[in-house]
């Protein structure tokens, strides 16, 4: 996951917005580390399962934000890091009401069963 994430890390700009999907434990979590360890950020990074938005001050700036606790996206500021940040987002499916309209590149990258098994969806544009 960590290699991964440092060989497509480079293809992203502020603005993408990048859907992680897959089942708790599929390693949506580990990607964002090696992310962001590719962009420099040495400092241990976990899941926002709790706080739900972390901000990264890298190049581009990150937003990582885990979605798993809640139901709606609305109100918890999302809007405002869309336009100015490298959006990675666990669990979107809970935040359909504000990311659907999201016009920005949408990439998305399905965790599938079994073991590590990633499917990578550029964007259509």
């Amino acid at each position: 996951m960590v290699s991964l994430a440092s060989e497509l890390c480079p293809a992203w700009k502020a603005g993408d917005l990048v859907l992680l999907t897959g089942q708790l434990g599929a390693g949506k979590t580990t990607f964002v580390r090696g992310l962001l360890r590719h962009l420099g950020v040495e400092e241990p990074v976990r899941s926002p399962t709790f706080n739900l938005i972390q901000l990264f001050d890298t190049d581009p700036p990150v937003m990582h934000a885990d979605l798993y606790r809640i139901s709606a996206a609305s109100g918890i500021g999302l809007e405002e890091y869309l336009p100015t940040h490298l959006c990675l987002v666990e669990w979107p499916e809970h935040g359909e009401d504000v990311l659907a309209g999201w016009p920005a590149r949408h990439i998305h990258i399905e965790f599938a069963e079994p073991g590590r098994v990633v499917h990578v969806f550029p964007p259509a544009n």
